[in-house]
């Protein structure tokens, strides 16, 4: 991370904490346990919330298949104008906008059902409605076969994720400031969906 990332970091952070879950990037370790259970070569369309600098953003990249998109939606300002300006992989589009937008910035942009989506949002700081909209239409915006990969400080993600999701493995991560919590959520309950409707 650059000093001029660092700052931006620090300062969104500072300004919505509500919305950025931390203001240290995640550790290499981390990044690695998180993405490494992904299926590459399955994933066309990865749907990321909240890339902030890119630490995650620019490791998917690299696991990415050539003619694959990495979407990233991402609310502050100053993230989205530096990932822009670090990042000329044709791969990547940056948006800014919310996570409960997701239907709308996949289809703005021409890309049909996600194959993966990595959030590290922080749901416990999220109102409710809020924290369960946007797991409503992450499930919407997902393919049948679609995983959903979330890293967390804490476990209000977790009956959400049991919710809208049949499958769901688990881990934790203590290397890393602060220690997080790892999940990764398969097979939409189509129940929940149309229940929602």
């Amino acid at each position: 991370m650059t000093q001029g990332s660092a700052w931006v970091a620090v300062s969104e952070f500072v300004r919505r904490p509500d919305m950025v879950g931390s203001a240290v990037p995640a550790s290499a370790r981390m990044v690695r346990r998180m993405l490494g259970p992904l299926d590459w070569h399955r994933i066309g369309v990865l749907v990321e919330y909240g890339p902030g600098t890119g630490r995650f953003t620019f490791e998917a990249l690299k696991r990415m298949r050539s003619d694959a998109t990495l979407l990233a939606i991402e609310t502050g300002e100053g993230f989205v104008e530096a990932l822009r300006n670090s990042c000329d992989d044709h791969r990547l589009i940056v948006v800014r906008g919310t996570a409960q937008d997701v239907n709308r910035h996949l289809a703005e942009q021409g890309l049909k059902k996600a194959n993966c989506i990595l959030t590290g949002l922080p749901f416990s700081t999220l109102e409710p409605d809020e924290a369960d909209a946007i797991m409503r239409e992450s499930a919407r915006a997902l393919s049948s076969s679609g995983v959903l990969a979330a890293y967390q400080m804490r476990r209000a993600i977790r009956p959400l994720l049991k919710r809208h999701f049949a499958s769901l493995r688990s881990s934790y991560e203590w290397w890393n400031i602060p220690p997080c919590h790892l999940y990764w959520a398969r097979g939409k309950r189509l129940g929940a969906l149309m229940a929602a409707r």
